[in-house]
């Protein structure tokens, strides 16, 4: 038995209103993990996703390198997980690293300086595009949705599609 995974999510806002309950509920999530080392290292951020966690739900703010540790030590066998990271370097690194993903769902990741607009919620720039383009020849599914209704959407077809991936 690994790290029952429920989903493994990518939104530069980490906990809030709608990953914390819709996406919660909809997966049968008991547990968030934040994986950011520089919000690991902040006490302010860390209490304030806390406040923001459902109380249902415990959380748990950790580095990369203990996302690392608890994935191999069998602690969170059988409990159904979320993990929430803000960048898709921070995935890339943790799945090279050994982390079993099959699906990652992007939610939001906030325009500023030197980004590219590719849906209204998303942008990217260089080195996010990079990241993504190994996850999938990593056979990792790259799907776009900000709620469970909504329709998944291939980020990989999209960025082909905005012309920042060529075939």
């Amino acid at each position: 038995m690994v790290m029952d995974i429920r989903l493994a999510r990518i939104d530069d806002r980490l906990i809030h209103g709608q990953v914390a309950t819709v996406w919660s509920r909809a997966m049968g999530i008991e547990r968030i993990l934040v994986v950011s080392d520089e919000v690991a290292h902040d006490e302010l951020r860390k209490f304030l996703l806390k406040q923001a966690t459902p109380p249902s739900i415990k959380s748990h703010v950790i580095t990369k390198q203990k996302l690392l540790e608890l994935y191999q030590n069998r602690l969170f066998d059988r409990t159904r997980i979320m993990l929430l990271f803000a960048s898709p370097r921070d995935v890339l690194e943790v799945v090279e690293a050994g982390v079993g993903l099959k699906t990652v769902n992007i939610g939001g990741m906030r325009y500023c300086e030197g980004k590219k607009m590719v849906t209204n919620f998303i942008s990217l720039n260089h080195e996010d595009v990079q990241s993504f383009v190994k996850l999938a020849d990593l056979g990792i599914k790259l799907e776009i949705r900000q709620v469970p209704a909504d329709r998944k959407m291939d980020l990989i077809q999209l960025l082909k599609k905005e012309k920042m991936l060529h075939d």
